[in-house]
């Protein structure tokens, strides 16, 4: 606990804010006490840096396991690091293992914390926002926490003199918004229907798309990522052969911190 806060204050979060000088808006949407669950859209690998510095409230991510079993001097230090900066441990390998990352986001919240989730499971591979996986409306269904959609926006440029810093080349500026918190208890009792799952799910990813301004595409940005490693294709010419998934057999992979 007091590492998150160190790494806040002290080591982390004065260098991004003179960097980057994020910005948060509609912060005050966040309950000051209770459980709530951020569902924000997945842009850069420094999202999860980004949300919290916006916040007084301590946020806890599920990351997946590959940053907890590293081995080695270097494994060591990234497992205290992502275990001290809020980060909880995942396996995606399968539905199984979605499960267990359902289960282990519930735990959180009837912890009376917030959870940062990234419904679309993985990264963008395009700068677009992807079908979202219905984890996120388990979680929501079985705890009745509320959904605060985010969304992460980047402002892009060059820095001059040939600058090279890790992300600072590319970026100069990031905006936060948190939208209005979604309540669905209309849907009380209806956990495990996958029908209302993908309803709430849809709602979800509609507020962020709203709030972020990107283009809705409506397959899986993992199945995505896939195919263009697969193929070399980019995620445009993938996406242009494809279609909306039959079936949610795909939404049974967990949400998590990055992929």
């Amino acid at each position: 606990m007091l590492f998150y806060w160190f790494l806040k204050f002290v080591a982390i979060g004065p260098v991004v804010h003179l960097v980057y000088r994020p910005r948060a808006q509609g912060a005050e949407n966040i309950p000051r006490t209770g459980a709530a669950i951020l569902a924000s859209n997945h842009l850069s690998a420094a999202d999860w840096i980004f949300m919290p510095l916006s916040l007084s409230r301590r946020v806890t991510f599920l990351a997946k396991a590959e940053y907890f079993t590293g081995t080695g001097v270097k494994g060591f230090l990234q497992r205290v690091f992502f275990a001290g900066s809020g980060q909880v441990p995942i396996d995606r390998t399968n539905a199984t293992a979605a499960e267990g990352a359902i289960h282990t986001g519930v735990r959180i919240l009837r912890e009376d914390k917030l959870l940062g989730i990234y419904p679309e499971g993985t990264r963008s591979p395009d700068g677009r926002l992807y079908r979202g996986k219905t984890g996120v409306a388990r979680m929501t269904l079985d705890t009745g926490a509320p959904v605060i959609p985010v969304a992460m926006t980047y402002r892009k440029r060059r820095l001059p003199f040939g600058a090279r810093l890790p992300f600072v080349d590319k970026l100069v500026g990031v905006e936060v918004t948190f939208g209005k918190p979604l309540d669905f208890s209309r849907y009380a009792g209806l956990s495990g229907d996958r029908f209302v799952e993908r309803s709430v799910t849809d709602e979800i990813m509609y507020e962020i798309m709203t709030l972020s301004g990107q283009e809705y595409v409506d397959v899986y940005g993992a199945t995505v990522k896939k195919t263009m490693d697969d193929t070399g294709a980019s995620a445009v010419e993938v996406v242009g052969r494809m279609q909306p998934p039959a079936d949610e057999s795909a939404d049974r992979q967990p949400e998590s911190l990055a992929g």
